[in-house]
């Protein structure tokens, strides 16, 4: 979005043609809204602009429920905002910690920031954008206790805060179509800067889930976050906001509901055993906390390979931190076999789950050319050193 698109965008005639519009699903709707709003004298520039809020806001829903219909967004900073039921665990983090005043540096459209006031800390929401700063801005204008700068992370001034939040930018400049980087020294603020402020203060650092571990210092508690199934960040948590005894923690939310492992290091792998009546799998924050050997001992499994995240045992046991299966059979792993295998048990619907074998689940189920009633979950993976496929059901 460029500046000027923006500054007509909160003008209060943008502000109301946004929240006047109607919702609106296919192109022949955007067609006709565009014609209308023409019609009704608004400039091109701010019928692109409104319209294109308007999807962002509906995009924006499944991070930040209802508060999305009165939050102004960029493309790239909605990828990158912190979900609101995850922004209000880094805040609560903080409260629990005793901090009160906080530097949300590299606040991006100020989701996490959103959070802090939500709970009545002062936040100091700093972003290095024009614009997003002012989104940010719109988006915090209803809590007294935050505050908007633009400015650079870096030049910052942290001697009134108690602690430090940041969200280094992961993609490259822009408010759409950015690039995701790999070097940790190219975010903004770096990861250098950011470890470096970590020395003796109250800091957070939020991740993407698939950073690499051997970066991570080995005085940070490091928790992966799942939510709803998906890996959504790694927090590395510094000073005060670090629990003691904790190094690696996998927090499983699951709509309302929040269940967390947590270990002083990394879990030692269960051993490796016959396969059981169950298969589970592990929840990615596991996997990513490397926390799998600890949830097969508590499941009373084993592991099905070496380095192969499948857990079996004898015994249906229900926990939030894995997907469980029943077993029913094994089948041929040949394809030819398989299909016919399955078409014999008239299985016409077929969820494929793999790992430590190079399948394309799609590719296969197209050849598959499944056909039947009947519904199951294909397990393709490798056990004692051979290819193997399990036919089982979702606990």
């Amino acid at each position: 979005m460029e500046r000027s698109e923006f500054v007509e965008l909160l003008s209060s005639e943008g502000l109301r043609l946004l929240d006047s519009l109607p919702p609106y699903r296919t192109e022949k709707d955007v067609l006709r809204l565009v014609t209308d709003l023409r019609k009704q004298g608004h400039s091109p520039g701010l019928v692109a602009a409104v319209l294109t809020q308007s999807k962002l806001r509906r995009k924006a829903v499944a991070k930040f429920g209802d508060f999305a219909s009165r939050m102004l967004f960029t493309e790239a900073g909605l990828e990158q905002a912190t979900r609101l039921s995850v922004a209000a665990r880094h805040a609560g983090r903080f409260r629990t910690a005793g901090i009160r005043r906080v530097a949300d540096l590299g606040c991006g459209i100020g989701g996490d920031a959103l959070a802090f006031a939500a709970i009545d800390l002062e936040v100091t929401a700093v972003e290095a954008d024009e614009v997003t700063a002012a989104i940010a801005a719109y988006n915090l204008a209803p809590f007294p206790s935050a505050t908007v700068v633009h400015g650079r992370a870096e030049e910052t001034d942290l001697r009134a805060v108690d602690g430090v939040f940041l969200d280094p930018a992961r993609r490259t400049a822009g408010h759409a179509q950015t690039e995701r980087l790999t070097d940790p020294d190219d975010y903004t603020p770096s990861l250098g800067f950011a470890y470096e402020i970590a020395t003796g203060r109250s800091v957070g650092i939020k991740l993407g889930p698939g950073f690499d571990r051997d970066l991570i210092p080995s005085n940070a508690e490091a928790q992966w976050i799942s939510s709803d199934g998906q890996v959504v960040e790694l927090g590395l948590w510094f000073g005060a906001l670090a629990r003691s005894g904790t190094r690696r923690a996998a927090l499983v939310l699951r709509g309302d509901d929040a269940h967390e492992l947590t270990a002083e290091a990394d879990s030692e792998d269960a051993e490796t055993g016959d396969l059981g009546d169950y298969l589970y799998e592990p929840d990615g924050a596991v996997i990513r906390a490397r926390l799998i050997g600890d949830l097969a001992r508590s499941l009373g499994g084993r592991m099905v390979a070496d380095g192969i995240a499948y857990i079996t045992a004898d015994a249906a046991v229900e926990t939030p931190f894995a997907a469980g299966f029943r077993v029913l059979e094994t089948l041929p792993y040949g394809e030819r076999d398989l299909k016919r295998a399955l078409r014999d048990r008239g299985i016409g619907t077929l969820e494929i789950k793999k790992r430590g074998v190079d399948v394309d689940p799609a590719a296969l189920r197209k050849r598959l050319a499944l056909s039947g009633d009947r519904s199951a979950t294909l397990i393709l993976t490798r056990i004692a050193g051979r290819h193997t496929a399990l036919l089982a059901e979702r606990l």
